[in-house]
């Protein structure tokens, strides 16, 4: 019975022995009687011995292949990662394509160490586009991610380090993976965006540019001076060292308001500076305004109460009465 069952097991293009076949057939079923166990096993343990011998070799052949093939892969995989012709591309591109690489690597070298063991090339591929097609219906949304960081490596609407604003998600790209971007928001938590939402999202960077501009607005009462509170805003952009001189900075009266008249504030600044200038100038125009005298008004409601005639009438016609 154990032969027909290894027969029927066996991998189309390994030979098995003509002496394992027999000791199959001479192991034969379990015994019932207890006495016979012993000679059961010792047959059992004659047959093994044979077979390890005859499939040992490629079995321990493909795990020496597929150990010392993975070491390699991963060897060759820092190596080149720090080797100076790739220092060029973009860390975020290079550790992407680095990583799907390696996948594809290892993936041979487990195809190798099942043709060591005897396994057909025909049945490799018909297992592997079996298993495609599960994997693929089964992993639909993964395979939607790794897709979209295709697309993210090759069109770069950001990399590592840049500031992005996407639907609810404002934070820092700390790295961008096969299946997810990870983002670290301004209050230091850390958010996985899957590739393929953020590849099809509108997505904001602050940071693709070397120069951003800052664009804030003022009040001011109406009763201060136009040109001084325009003044006053260009001298607090001259006093702040972050601030470029080209191009230079603006300011001026932009809209009349119901309490206040505004003021659009506007300077150039290095990207990385974007932040600390723009609560620099809040703070510092604030200081300003109060030194020159200039108020900043806060909304007002007059309200105006009107007398009715038929009030009026009635308290006449009172005042008459009481009078008599």
């Amino acid at each position: 019975m154990l032969s027909r069952l290894f027969a029927a097991v066996q991998m189309p293009d390994v030979k098995i022995s003509k002496k394992t076949l027999e000791a199959f057939d001479a192991i034969g079923d379990l015994p019932e009687e207890p006495s016979e166990i012993g000679n059961y096993l010792s047959k059992l343990w004659t047959m093994l011995k044979d077979f390890a011998l005859t499939y040992g070799g490629r079995l321990l052949l493909a795990a020496v292949v597929v150990v010392i093939g993975f070491k390699i892969i991963n060897v060759i995989d820092r190596r080149l990662s720090h080797a100076k012709p790739f220092q060029r591309f973009e860390k975020s591109a290079r550790n992407f394509f680095f990583s799907v690489a390696a996948v594809i690597a290892k993936l041979c070298v487990l195809v190798t160490g099942m043709a060591i063991l005897g396994v057909p090339m025909t049945s490799i591929v018909a297992i592997v586009a079996s298993c495609g097609l599960t994997i693929g219906l089964a992993l639909q949304g993964s395979l939607a991610n790794i897709a979209g960081g295709f697309v993210l490596m090759l069109t770069r609407p950001y990399k590592i380090g840049d500031f992005l604003k996407f639907d609810d998600v404002t934070g820092t790209v700390e790295s961008i993976g096969v299946f997810h971007t990870k983002i670290l928001t301004i209050d230091n938590r850390r958010v996985i965006v899957p590739n393929a939402t953020i590849s099809n999202s509108t997505v904001v960077n602050f940071f693709a540019l070397p120069l951003s501009r800052v664009d804030l607005t003022f009040t001011a009462s109406y009763g201060d001076d136009v040109d001084l509170v325009e003044k006053t805003l260009l001298d607090v952009c001259d006093r702040n060292e972050k601030i470029l001189k080209d191009p230079e900075p603006f300011a001026r009266a932009s809209a009349h308001k119901d309490s206040a008249m505004e003021y659009t504030l506007r300077a150039w600044v290095k990207s990385e500076d974007y932040w600390d200038v723009c609560f620099d100038l809040y703070h510092d125009v604030k200081i300003a305004f109060d030194k020159k005298g200039i108020t900043i008004p806060f909304p007002q409601l007059d309200v105006h109460a009107d007398r009715n005639p038929a009030d009026e009438k009635f308290e006449t016609a009172e005042r008459m009465r009481k009078k008599q």
